[in-house]
């Protein structure tokens, strides 16, 4: 099973099976606004003011464990349901330099979901392999193995070679999926 994690579905399986980002903090965040608002008003030290500090706090709380509970879910899910999980190993701290994405990467806590993942895969005695950092898999076609250059603004795979059109997400979990080893996307069968 090729897992392929991304900031605009959170994991997509080589099954076709999609798990969409939560946001819990982005959805929270109206909220979370107003409470702040009214917090910075009181007199600090108050008992006003220790009642706001606590809704602040309380609704943090709440965002933390939105987020950890789907994680949860979706990690249980990967891990009890396939033999082999492959992976790829996301340079997580350098996509969180990028303050673009900073926000989002950081909402659909990708680091906490690779590491609930490599301890689920051992409790289940599922085997879990991790892609080279560098493996192109939203670069190769699923169909016939094509690299060409993916922008990040294309959201689809339009292969020269073969003529396929497909999900870039959809298309790199296939990729992941045979994924061996040594790095190769060799098709079963072909040699």
């Amino acid at each position: 099973m090729g897992v392929d994690f991304g900031v605009k579905t959170l994991a997509v399986l080589s099954s076709g099976i999609e798990f969409k980002g939560l946001k819990p903090y982005r959805n929270a965040g109206a909220k979370l606004a107003r409470v702040q608002r009214k917090l910075a008003k009181k007199v600090k030290g108050s008992k006003n003011w220790e009642k706001f500090q606590r809704s602040v706090q309380k609704l943090h709380h709440r965002v933390a464990n939105l987020r950890k509970d789907y994680l949860h879910k979706m990690t249980t899910y990967i891990a009890k349901n396939h033999s082999v999980v492959v992976i790829e190993d996301l340079n997580i701290s350098g996509m969180m330099a990028n303050h673009k994405l900073a926000a989002s990467i950081g909402d659909l806590g990708l680091h906490e979901a690779r590491r609930q993942l490599q301890y689920k895969c051992e409790r289940y005695g599922t085997k879990l392999v991790i892609a080279d950092r560098f493996f192109p898999s939203s670069q190769l076609c699923s169909n016939c193995g094509n690299k060409q250059a993916m922008p990040l603004s294309e959201r689809v795979y339009n292969c020269k070679n073969c003529g396929t059109q497909i999900d870039r997400d959809w298309n790199a979990s296939l990729n992941l999926e045979r994924y061996s080893e040594h790095g190769s996307t060799r098709k079963p069968g072909s040699g």
